[in-house]
């Protein structure tokens, strides 16, 4: 389902919404945009991330805000990223435990899978690739954070293989959908990328293209991962949006540089 942002943005822009929402009335899932917030410079004015250099009194005030356009009331649960393949598991156990030791928990940690109601799984990108997932049958979410490094190492394929030792996730029951990042056409890389990608074993004549350098794909290669979980393509939704390109709405570190604010993807089940 590739669709261009038409329309999708909330009225007041401060969000973008997906069709997993108006499919499922007990799931509710969102990228934020750059619009409606606190935060000033390159991070005007909607960045929820505490790690990017944004001022810490302009990032609470703008979590408050996104919490209150949740349709309940839910926790961010918002890890410390490093491009690594760490998927952490929240269930009741670690909701109970104080806010210190749930930070160190969130440290160096890619990707979270909970099955526990009103904990809004996000995570923070700016052409990175966010990727949320449902578990229909088993009421089972996840939200990934795959950057090119995440990707080549199949962040979304470990993502979903813990959701399967953790609560059985089968694909044949998962919807997912790949927000907002960078595009093929803006994504230009070094041949060193483009190698490490094909030293993988990724289908490069379906993810990579030669221009004046090379362009990698990094929508359809985690939609690979998906599909060769038994997803059904029919059931992965695939924003369209480029970062790059509509960084009016979005942020994106190749246009801003990385001291910028962040988008925060989350799902919950309500």
């Amino acid at each position: 389902m590739n669709r261009k942002n038409d329309g999708r943005l909330t009225s007041d822009k401060r969000m973008l919404k997906y069709g997993l929402t108006e499919l499922y009335s007990n799931i509710f899932c969102f990228s934020t945009t750059r619009h409606g917030g606190y935060s000033e410079g390159a991070y005007a004015t909607f960045n929820c991330n505490a790690y990017c250099g944004d001022a810490c009194d302009a990032v609470r005030k703008n979590r408050g805000l996104l919490c209150s356009l949740l349709p309940e009331d839910a926790g961010l649960l918002i890890p410390h990223q490093v491009h690594g393949t760490e998927v952490r598991v929240i269930d009741e156990a670690f909701l109970r435990k104080p806010e210190s030791e749930k930070a160190r928990l969130l440290e160096g940690v890619d990707a979270l899978v909970s099955d526990v109601p009103k904990a809004c799984l996000c995570i923070s990108t700016a052409d990175c690739i966010p990727v949320l997932c449902y578990d229909v049958r088993r009421r089972a979410i996840a939200a990934i954070h795959a950057g090119w490094r995440g990707t080549v190492s199949r962040i979304v394929s470990k993502t979903l293989e813990k959701m399967r030792q953790a609560y059985g996730t089968e694909g044949k029951d998962v919807c997912a959908c790949i927000g907002p990042g960078i595009s093929q056409e803006a994504f230009e890389v070094g041949d060193e990328v483009c190698e490490a990608f094909r030293r993988a074993g990724f289908d490069m004549e379906r993810i990579a293209v030669r221009k004046e350098k090379w362009h990698i794909d990094l929508w359809e290669a985690n939609r690979m991962q998906l599909m060769a979980f038994g997803i059904e393509p029919s059931r992965i939704e695939v924003s369209g949006i480029c970062t790059y390109t509509d960084n009016e709405d979005f942020f994106s570190a190749r246009r801003q540089g990385t001291a910028s604010g962040r988008i925060l993807s989350g799902i919950m089940m309500c």
